[in-house]
């Protein structure tokens, strides 16, 4: 299996192969090769379903039946390869060769690549494309850099303050407390403190404890599993409470949400029944669905656990077994991988539910969250040592 985009008598070119066969699509127009041009790129796929996109302008291949899955365990190069033997033929249209010219701001999967001295694993023959103390990432929010004598100055647009840009001029002057973040508000010239965990109040000035968290729609946690080391991966157990109104929501995500091979748990709603997601490493996650309509948008408690024995999957609601199913019976992944991490309500500030999970699930959790053990602990995990955000007190006014 193989991704490549390749730049091929002055056309972009996106080819992949899933292990059926080779996919070609190729931009309408030539990009230009003046050395002094910006151009935009995007490609990928979903499924097998391809696209390429160079400064706005799409190029999509419809998918027809096939493997939608791109299995690849190598090293991801930019620029060039340290071998040529290691493109695969098919991959390019000519004979390989190294790319010259300039790249810059690399995402993938939401993610983006450090295109710096340290961050890559390895590389040669590569300099710096801009010459100065002037990245183009320097000046954040659309400010202009200039080079000084010595390093760079920022002239920041209107809204923006700060040596990079990186302020808002609404929180230039932010009263916001401890770790709070500062969210401008520009419609009202004002700003708003989002509170990180243990703190509340307009400033996150004021201390609290609970037990119970209580998420409002932009609210996350997210824990980290002191015990992973030592944990069996074979045989996962997660259990909590919750209470909703909402018939949408993300409650819990066992994984690191990362890219889409990382391994999950998912527990959340979807039109108002309870929706359980699991990947063991296939890529293709597994969603159970509970068969009976029964709504858990009801406000009241309700105790839910899932069971991973390998490939077998149990899941408890209200201490009555409503799902049990062997999501691969052939055994090829038994491991749930989750890497420690576990997400409570949504993900971190800024990435949102229904992109991370790929629209298994559409938005945040807006409810409450209590008593959650993971495995076979004998204690419950403390929500309040962990990291979050915009997370309050569930314990009054239940």
């Amino acid at each position: 299996d193989f991704l490549c985009i390749s730049l091929v008598n002055g056309f972009m070119q996106l080819r992949y192969n899933l292990g059926d066969r080779t996919i070609i699509l190729q931009t309408l127009q030539k990009v230009h090769a003046n050395g002094d041009t910006w151009h935009s790129l995007s490609a990928g796929r979903t499924g097998n379903e391809g696209y390429l996109d160079l400064d706005g302008i799409n190029v999509t291949q419809k998918a027809s039946p096939g493997m939608n899955a791109l299995d690849t365990h190598t090293d991801f190069y930019v620029g060039g390869v340290s071998s040529l033997n290691l493109v695969h033929p098919m991959a390019i249209e000519n004979e390989p060769t190294g790319f010259t010219g300039c790249i810059r701001e690399i995402v993938i999967n939401n993610r983006e690549l450090k295109l710096t001295v340290t961050d890559p694993k390895g590389g040669a023959n590569i300099g710096d494309c801009d010459g100065t103390d002037c990245g183009y990432t320097v000046c954040k929010n659309n400010g202009t850099c200039q080079v000084e004598n010595p390093g760079f100055s920022c002239s920041c647009p209107k809204e923006w303050t700060g040596t990079t840009c990186e302020q808002s001029i609404h929180c230039s002057q932010n009263m916001c407390g401890s770790q709070a973040l500062c969210i401008p508000q520009p419609s009202s010239f004002s700003y708003t403190c989002v509170c990180a965990l243990g703190w509340t109040g307009k400033y996150c000035d004021k201390k609290i404890k609970f037990y119970i968290a209580k998420f409002v729609g932009n609210s996350y946690i997210k824990y980290t599993d002191p015990l992973y080391g030592k944990r069996d991966l074979q045989y996962s157990r997660l259990s909590l409470n919750f209470t909703t109104n909402q018939t949408e929501g993300l409650i819990a995500w066992m994984g690191k949400s990362e890219d889409e091979d990382n391994d999950f748990l998912a527990i959340g709603l979807a039109n108002g029944t309870l929706k359980v997601v699991i990947n063991l490493g296939e890529r293709i996650s597994v969603p159970l669905m509970h068969s009976k309509y029964f709504t858990c948008s009801d406000e009241r408690w309700h105790f839910i656990t899932v069971v991973q024995n390998q490939t077998c999957i149990k899941v408890y609601l209200d201490e009555e077994v409503i799902l049990f199913e062997d999501i691969d019976p052939q055994r090829k992944y038994t491991a749930l991988n989750y890497g420690g991490i576990c997400y409570f309500g949504g993900f971190e500030i800024g990435r949102e539910v229904n992109i991370v999970t790929t629209g298994l699930f559409q938005k945040e959790f807006i409810g409450k969250i209590k008593d959650v053990v993971l495995f076979q602990d004998s204690k419950k995990i403390q929500l309040m040592k962990a990291e979050g955000y915009n997370v309050y007190d569930g314990n009054s006014g239940n």
